[in-house]
């Protein structure tokens, strides 16, 4: 379960890097795609394990 929420705040994080307007995150803004996709994968591949083992 830590997992799924450690990959949604990824998720979140990457989403606020690609919105937001200050000049502090500027320069990292160009790593928001692989915050999103690696939040995306994490929690896919949670799921994924969750339901092979049949905890879903």
């Amino acid at each position: 379960m830590f997992q799924i929420f450690l990959g949604l705040l990824i998720l979140i994080f990457g989403i606020f890097l690609k919105v937001t307007k200050d000049a502090g995150f500027a320069k990292s803004k160009k790593f928001s795609w692989i915050f999103i996709a690696l939040g995306i994968l994490s929690i896919i591949a949670k799921l994924v394990l969750y339901y092979q083992t049949g905890k879903i």
